[in-house]
């Protein structure tokens, strides 16, 4: 099987911890070209997962000039759209990094122009690609919930704030942990409920923790001048069809109720949270119950689990895509309404009222 040919722009840490290790234990793609504004991380990550020829730039458009199967956007939100779009205009497949885009407008370009060349275009939301996900994405299909009409999105820290790149930058990064973390539970929230259709949004955004020189975090204390972004947000979203999602988001937030990337759904024949391990309740012969399906292979000597890590198998069904041996999983125009409604909640929390869409 002939390898595929990957350009990867942007170098930092999601390239570096998620997609070049993942695309190398995959194996059917190699990555032959390195992107990134500041030269040393691009040369550093070629000499690691490159090809020995591996070419280096610090201009993506130079990139962009090679054949090249496909190109991963790994570069801060703000030039997301940019690169994607000239990637697709270029010829090339495109695995852009969440959330899609800056907002709403931009991320329909992204769609419109992937649409325009006929060339694949998928998002990083891994999560969809868990043992708990997947699991509940079948439950949901079959019906086995009925009609969800509640959920909640959660994705909540207690004191983890990155503070390395630009998360802390609004200008690069549209905002805080809404669109950082948050966007991964929402998006388990919308395609497991397979309900893309929102109606309005009221969102609340806050700065109450940024200005702490002693917060106790995670990854260690920040610069409260440099802290640009929201420390919390929250939103009420109504879907057209009636149904409801409360999203809640935080880097920093004094609680214990501690969840990320997970979902909570209430349907008319049972209901299902992930926040303990997958738990599906309902009611049966007149009594009520919880399940928990075992998620682990198990059963095998020496065999602990899945083999596919959820961050490899995004690249499997990517890389499948590309060939024609399978479907994307996360498809653009799911991802874009994602987008819309975090554009939703942060324009709600600028101007106090309600947005509709």
């Amino acid at each position: 099987m002939k390898l595929l040919r990957i350009g990867i722009v942007g170098c930092g840490g999601i390239a570096n911890g998620k997609h070049l290790p993942s695309i190398q234990k995959e194996g059917s793609a190699q990555v032959v070209a390195f992107c990134d504004i500041i030269e040393q991380r691009a040369t550093d990550s070629a000499k690691k997962y490159g090809t020995e020829d591996a070419k280096v730039f610090t201009d993506y458009q130079e990139l962009l000039k090679l054949e090249l199967d496909a190109v991963y956007v790994c570069t801060p939100n703000r030039s997301h759209c940019e690169i994607t779009v000239a990637a697709l205009n270029s010829g090339k497949h495109v695995m852009c990094e969440k959330p899609m885009a800056i907002n709403y407008s931009q991320a329909m370009e992204m769609v419109d122009t992937a649409k325009r060349t006929g060339k694949l275009l998928t998002i990083g939301y891994q999560n969809r690609y868990r043992a708990d996900s997947i699991y509940l994405k079948q439950e949901c299909e079959n019906g086995e919930l009925g009609d969800i009409y509640y959920a909640k999105a959660k994705a909540i820290r207690r004191r983890a704030v990155p503070t390395w790149g630009v998360f802390l930058n609004e200008f690069e990064q549209g905002g805080g942990p809404l669109i950082d973390i948050g966007t991964h539970a929402l998006d388990l929230t919308l395609w497991t409920m397979n309900n893309y259709k929102p109606k309005s949004v009221v969102g609340t955004i806050y700065h109450k923790l940024n200005g702490e020189t002693q917060p106790a975090n995670d990854f260690g204390s920040w610069k409260p001048e440099e802290f640009t972004v929201e420390d919390s947000a929250f939103a009420f979203i109504v879907m057209e069809d009636g149904a409801t999602i409360t999203l809640e988001a935080s880097w920093a937030l004094n609680t214990l109720d501690v969840h990320e990337a997970k979902t909570v759904l209430c349907g008319t024949k049972a209901g299902a949270d992930m926040l303990n391990g997958l738990t599906i309740n309902g009611t049966k012969n007149d009594r009520q119950y919880e399940l928990k399906p075992n998620l682990m292979a198990g059963g095998v000597a020496f065999f602990d689990g899945d083999s596919l890590t959820p961050e490899v198998m995004e690249q499997q069904i990517f890389l499948k895509a590309i060939r024609g041996e399978g479907e994307l999983v996360v498809l653009p125009e799911q991802a874009a309404v994602v987008t819309q409604i975090l554009d939703a909640v942060y324009q709600s929390a600028k101007e106090g009222y309600q947005v509709i869409l």
